[in-house]
């Protein structure tokens, strides 16, 4: 993918000769069918898109980028969650969708059907609708997108849905050239397998059998559907799963699996709301992304547990430390462990939390980290990378690029008291086997997550 781009040469072809004429007429009659200025992109089509080059005119085209004509459909369509629990996903290279992409007819079959043809039912604000995907495409606005002229404002919906079919055409193009024997498929079916289908399951294995025996499981990013999963399973009788009262209108959670066997689980009572309120208008925090409870284990021990998820950017972390170590300070007899994934940056700036400054800010509040009162700024716990199979063309990463444009930082830490607990022992994990490969990009086959696992033991002082 990365050497086509780069360097297609004659195999840059005009687009026209992927996403034939033929095709944009069964577009414009969908178009038509839903209401749409099919006439207006029409002109657009004959005009310009039609005669641009795959790569050079359409791939490469940072203004496509800019006005979010490829990558707004690809986010509301490319995976979409069902009322039943479920999810369908568009028929495109890159996504989960497992159906019959063996040409370029049978994915075009494909594609029309799943936009057009075939509706889902959604759950949106409280309410459960049934739409077509083609029908969730959203006006794109120029006060958000100033590179959007009024005229491409007027027809932002169909032109969402001719650039993302222009687009999934010639990624299904780029692929079939690259790998003509079919490798892909079979190489995409594989990482199905293991990052989709098995992937609830092989989350629940890491935690049922490599870290069987945790006290305290911390977990962020959780779908509901995983909760579910999680309560009907075998950990259900070893772990109570908590999830907050009010959850995140993103599917995305904070959750703790508490021990039965360590915990007296009939005093599991919910803070979250409580430090959410503190955090302050202004900060990047939404329900679901922070759960905080009290509880007791059996020897009477009181605890004051929290799970965070901080945004991208890392700046809501020192908001939702404040909060935390505000109710923490209200119920001095509890001791606070709080697992996180902090966002932070092994260089940070003022858009970005660096890691060292989150350090000396808990450090300030009588905290320490399971990486002790200094963690080392190259200590990381992640690493991925975008590829060059994405509608946003420029932030992909050459393979040798990988750890330069990559996101390998150290984002995920356990804070507590130092006064409270010390540290027996600390250790990461990217293999689900107690073992961590540095300079290995993750998620992998075998391990399903884009954060590695930090295991520590703490001891009571």
């Amino acid at each position: 993918m990365q050497e086509f781009i780069d360097s297609p040469g004659e195999k840059d072809v005009p687009v026209s000769s992927v996403f034939t004429a033929e095709m944009w007429a069964e577009l414009k009659a969908l178009m038509e069918a839903q209401g749409w200025d099919a006439a207006a992109v029409e002109t657009l089509w004959l005009e310009d898109f039609s005669q641009r080059k795959i790569i050079a005119g359409f791939m490469k085209d940072t203004s496509l980028g800019e006005k979010r004509f490829a990558s707004m459909p690809d986010r509301v369509t490319n995976t979409i969650n069902t009322a039943d629990g479920g999810k369908v996903n568009r028929p495109t290279v890159i996504s989960c969708f497992g159906g019959d992409m063996s040409s370029m007819a049978a994915w075009w079959r494909e594609w029309k059907t799943f936009m057009f043809e075939k509706p889902v039912t959604v759950t949106a604000k409280g309410q459960t609708k049934s739409q077509l995907p083609a029908a969730m495409l959203p006006p794109i606005k120029r006060a958000k997108y100033p590179a959007v002229t009024e005229a491409e404002e007027a027809i932002s919906v169909p032109l969402q849905a001719l650039c993302i079919a222009i687009f999934d055409a010639v990624l299904v193009h780029i692929v079939s050239t690259a790998s003509p024997d079919g490798t892909w498929l079979r190489l995409k079916a594989q990482m199905l397998e293991s990052l989709y289908a098995k992937k609830d399951g092989r989350l629940m294995e890491i935690m049922g059998s490599t870290y069987a025996d945790a006290d305290v499981i911390f977990l962020q990013e959780v779908a509901g559907e995983f909760v579910r999963k999680l309560r009907g399973s075998e950990l259900n009788s070893r772990y109570v799963v908590a999830a907050p009262d009010q959850t995140s209108a993103s599917d995305q959670n904070s959750l703790l699996l508490l021990s039965r066997r360590y915990f007296d689980v009939s005093q599991v009572e919910e803070h979250t709301a409580q430090c959410l309120a503190a955090c302050g208008a202004g900060t990047p925090v939404a329900a679901g992304d922070l759960l905080v409870v009290s509880c007791a284990d059996k020897q009477g021990r009181k605890y004051l547990l929290a799970s965070f998820h901080g945004d991208t950017n890392g700046l809501a972390t020192l908001p939702v430390l404040d909060a935390v170590h505000g109710l923490a300070a209200a119920m001095p007899e509890h001791r606070l462990v709080f697992g996180l994934d902090a966002n932070t940056y092994e260089k940070g700036d003022k858009k970005k939390q660096d890691v060292t400054l989150f350090a000396e800010a808990f450090v300030a509040k009588g905290y320490s980290s399971c990486w002790g009162d200094a963690p080392d700024p190259t200590n990381h716990t992640t690493f991925n990378a975008r590829t060059f199979l994405q509608p946003q063309l420029q932030k992909a990463a050459r393979s040798t690029e990988k750890e330069k444009k990559g996101d390998k930082n150290p984002k995920d830490f356990l804070l507590f008291p130092k006064a409270a607990f010390d540290v027996h022992s600390c250790t990461k994990d990217n293999t689900g086997a107690r073992s961590y490969l540095e300079g290995e990009v993750f998620p992998s086959l075998k391990f399903p997550s884009d954060h590695g696992v930090v295991y520590t033991a703490l001891v009571h002082k």
